[in-house]
């Protein structure tokens, strides 16, 4: 559990951090868009009221906090969850997702809605979503999760 409980401290800090450095101390929340490595990086000011890709999108104050409740409610379930599993992949992908799921909880309660700044654009396409490191590290430890565990009838 101290895998899993570190994993998810660093997710967390290093979220916050990059949020603070890019949204409030470089500006984007009024610059819009600053160009970090043209044409494949850009940090691109979105602020998601919904869930991936902007998904039930909703500026009412119900599904802010109803979105934070989920968060909470998985990130909870999650920790519960992997007490019972001893592999080490497991409870470092299961920390990387609560790591970010409380990220952008944060985001939620402090600005009412997740603060997605990372934009990338490869090969001419040009990409409209934008996403931030909390959502990174969601995305691979669900994943991570999904490829690595072994069912508790497995061991």
């Amino acid at each position: 559990m101290r895998l899993t409980i570190l994993a998810a401290l660093a997710v967390f800090a290093l979220d916050q951090w990059t949020k603070i450095a890019v949204v409030h101390w470089m500006n984007l929340r009024h610059l819009g868009t600053i160009e970090v490595l043209p044409p494949w990086i850009t940090f691109r000011m979105a602020w998601n009221y919904g869930v991936n890709f902007g998904l039930f999108a909703d500026h009412s104050p119900a599904t802010r906090w109803v979105l934070v409740a989920l968060a909470l409610a998985v990130s909870a379930w999650v920790l519960w969850w992997v007490r019972h599993d001893q592999g080490r992949a497991v409870r470092l992908f299961a920390g990387m997702l609560v790591g970010g799921a409380l990220g952008n909880v944060v985001d939620r309660i402090l600005y009412g809605a997740v603060a997605d700044f990372l934009n990338v654009t490869c090969c001419g396409i040009d990409n409209p979503f934008a996403f931030n490191v909390a959502d990174i590290a969601i995305f691979i430890g669900a994943a991570g999760l999904v490829f690595t565990h072994r069912g508790h009838n497995s061991r």
